[in-house]
């Protein structure tokens, strides 16, 4: 059916490409972080009010809104997912949509998301007759912050009340390390947990040249650390994916005085639930405990983010034969797990759910920045895959019997 459609559909891109492309700079050029997406929220709105598309809000800053197959009678529904907030970042690009929120930034691709399904609902919109079911465009908040969005979005029940069965949820993000024009799937495991370790050693300072007068809390940092460091090395399986990274450590004193206290944060990603937890209950525990032993108090804060990200197989093959079908069969790369977290994550574990990455990598420009820089920028033309990628996935997966 989509080979039918397929020049169509190309042709209909090709039109509303430069909206698209100008929804993308409004949505940068006003960024805002997470759970204040407020102007975003009421600019999602105003484009979905614009084609006649219903919707309500949800999670407080997020929008669903709802399209109706004409084709035929079908309790099946396909839900197709944007994240809509930024990051506390201070934007460097030099250009004409650079961000006017001073210290926040879209340096995550979450306005290329947000225009991107407003493209797709656009397409899709016309095409009610071809399809059966319903299609769900879900502008989702607060994915950068925990707790996120998404189990908001569960939590508040909305999905549930649509009826029927969700037979897909489907998610994208851009991804530098993809080349422009395909995108990248992976069944199974697929993106890391993600938590965060909030430590504080208080010690005693004191003069550099009295250490034995004072409990210096920098060298008990040092140690505890080192020692944190086995618990990934020496505990984990080597099969599972882990990593325990400290990018924060303040102490605050000077080359000849030790400081009284030191302030750590770090993260921890692994890929198995089971190993997460244990691996967080150790940390925890070897963090309260060894500083105490060498005569320093501590203070330990441990915040649980998101899950592992689990993309569903069978759905993932299904996917990856409709783009090849629909799209060629160069469009799909394969991928490697990704030790990133994302909280998409929480809808994997309840309805088949399936992340992608939608390349814009071009070989062309000197220089492409990773994801949460400050000078990230990204390749518009790959609007053109990610609203095929999200209207021949839908189209064909409530078409299918």
């Amino acid at each position: 059916m989509m080979n039918d459609l397929l020049p169509e559909l190309n042709a209909e891109i090709e039109a509303i490409f430069p909206k698209i492309v100008a929804i993308r700079r409004h949505i940068h050029q006003h960024p805002e972080l997470s759970f204040q997406e407020y102007k975003t929220s009421a600019y999602i709105r105003e484009q979905l009010t614009a084609l006649d598309i219903p919707f309500e809000i949800v999670a407080n800053t997020g929008v669903l809104a709802i399209l109706e197959g004409e084709k035929s009678a079908s309790e099946n529904i396909v839900v197709l997912r944007a994240d809509i907030d930024a990051l506390p970042i201070h934007e460097q690009n030099k250009v004409a949509y650079k961000s006017t929120n001073e210290g926040v930034m879209h340096a995550c691709g979450h306005d290329f998301h947000t225009a991107n399904l407003l493209g797709a609902a656009s397409i899709l919109n016309d095409y009610k007759a071809e399809f059966s079911g319903k299609i769900v465009l879900l502008f989702q908040p607060a994915e950068e912050k925990i707790p996120g969005g998404a189990i908001q979005i569960l939590e508040s029940g909305v999905l549930e009340s649509l009826g029927g069965k969700i037979k897909a949820i489907l998610g994208l993000h851009v991804s530098p390390r993809v080349p422009l024009g395909k995108i990248g799937l992976r069944p199974g495991r697929f993106m890391a947990s993600s938590d965060e370790f909030y430590i504080t050693i208080k010690g005693r300072g004191g003069h550099a040249a009295e250490p034995h007068r004072a409990i210096d809390p920098i060298m008990i940092a040092v140690q505890l650390l080192s020692t944190l460091q086995q618990v990934v090395n020496r505990k984990a399986n080597p099969d599972i994916p882990s990593v325990l990274t400290f990018g924060r450590f303040i102490g605050d004193g000077a080359a000849n005085v030790i400081p009284e206290e030191v302030k750590l944060s770090g993260t921890f990603r692994t890929m198995d639930e089971a190993w997460r937890k244990e691996a967080l209950e150790t940390v925890a525990e070897i963090s309260r405990t060894l500083p105490v032993a060498l005569g320093a108090t501590v203070e330990v804060e441990v915040r649980h983010g998101y899950p592992a990200l689990n993309n569903d197989p069978e759905l993932t093959q299904q996917v990856k034969n409709i783009l090849q079908t629909g799209m060629g069969n160069e469009i799909v790369q394969d991928l490697e797990i990704w030790m990133a977290a994302e909280d998409f994550a929480y809808y994997s574990y309840q309805y088949p759910a399936l992340f992608m990455l939608v390349g814009t990598n071009n070989n062309k420009n000197a220089t492409q920045y990773g994801l949460h820089n400050p000078q990230f920028n990204l390749d518009e033309q790959a609007f053109k895959t990610g609203i095929s990628v999200f209207v021949n996935s839908a189209l064909s997966l409530l078409n299918e019997s």
